[in-house]
């Protein structure tokens, strides 16, 4: 099993979103809504602590891999995250990725946290710190309003340039 205490806070991200625990839940777990939010990404997850998870390219190539640390929906799903593409950023220790939804009136919190077990240069983080923003946005707005959002990201230069120089 994965030790946890380990890994500390680097980015947490908050949105509220008009929904139910169990929708966004949903949407976080099946590649029916990551295929629309989360540029084209299949989620796999196993669902239970210890089962395997994969985000697959649409050409089926893992994206990233991991393994599910805490199962509990619609709650809260914690996950390890290893990036296997694109290849430099297999350099990267993994992460660990944790989604916990709470009732807040007629919405939903959602939290994000991306944990690191490593001193990570802020080059680095700024990519989650650009991307979760754009992932849970467009989640928001495919869930409230039917369509998710159209946006281009690709990863900071500097972010780049600092995983070149890792080891």
């Amino acid at each position: 099993m994965v030790d946890i205490s380990r890994f500390k806070p680097k980015t947490v991200y908050v949105i509220y979103i008009a929904s139910t625990p169990e929708n966004v839940w949903r949407a976080l777990t099946s590649s029916e809504f990551t295929r629309k939010y989360f540029w084209e990404r299949d989620v796999e997850i196993e669902p239970k602590p210890g089962g395997a998870f994969a985000l697959r390219l649409p050409d089926g190539r893992v994206n990233v891999r991991g393994k599910v640390v805490v199962y509990d929906p619609p709650r809260k799903l914690s996950l390890t995250w290893q990036v296997e593409l694109p290849e430099e950023f297999r350099r990267l220790p993994e992460c660990l990725v944790t989604y916990e939804l709470a009732q807040a009136g007629e919405a939903v919190r959602l939290t994000m946290t991306e944990s690191h077990s490593w001193d990570v240069p802020d080059a680095i983080l700024s990519g989650g710190r650009l991307g979760w923003p754009a992932i849970l946005s467009s989640l928001k707005s495919l869930l409230e309003g039917g369509k998710p959002l159209a946006i281009a990201m690709e990863p900071p230069k500097d972010m780049i340039e600092a995983i070149k120089k890792l080891r």
